[in-house]
């Protein structure tokens, strides 16, 4: 594939960060798969980054990155010839993750509501709408009952098997860049 800043260094980069919020079974996950592929259709060098609120468990145990943050590293990366992967301990605000992204066209962040970049809000019911309040950009929201809350707020609002026009709300937003 071509790419798409060729006379910029990775660390000039900056790539267009959508995030989409809402709280659990919203269909983040879903239209963040949905929207990965369409993206990477139309020649994207896309990323994810999913924050949880929960643990959760990458690493297996007795592989040797599981035995090295067992033995206390703050950090471990991992490269093969099928791909890379780096662990850390405690939890990393977006920018030091979107660091490690520079490279890439656009990231689909799920979740970390209060960040400042453009946001799909996606409601699963009206006493969801809290969200609605947040003081970051809106780019649509995504609502199963879309109808209803359609001319009560100044953002797109979407259904949620309107994946279609979501994806074009979104490319619509991804600047252009030079070639």
């Amino acid at each position: 594939m071509l790419d798409r800043f060729p006379d910029r260094t990775s660390a000039d980069r900056i790539p267009f960060v959508l995030q989409l919020v809402g709280y659990k079974n919203s269909g983040k996950t879903t239209l963040t798969a949905k929207l990965v592929a369409r993206l990477k259709h139309a020649g994207y060098r896309v990323g994810t980054v999913k924050h949880d609120v929960h643990d959760f468990d990458m690493d297996r145990p007795g592989t040797d990155t599981w035995k090295h943050q067992a033995a206390g590293a703050d950090m471990t990366a991992i490269s093969s010839l099928s791909g890379s992967a780096i662990l850390s301990k405690g939890p990393e605000p977006l920018s030091v993750l979107l660091a490690h992204m520079r490279h890439l066209d656009v990231v689909l962040v799920e979740g970390f509501k209060q960040a400042e970049h453009p946001k799909l809000i996606l409601l699963r019911s009206p006493e969801d709408r809290e969200l609605l309040m947040l003081a970051n950009p809106l780019l649509a929201v995504v609502w199963p009952g879309a109808a209803a809350l359609r001319p009560a707020i100044a953002v797109p609002v979407y259904d949620l098997a309107e994946d279609d026009a979501i994806a074009q709300a979104v490319f619509a937003r991804i600047p252009a860049r030079e070639r």
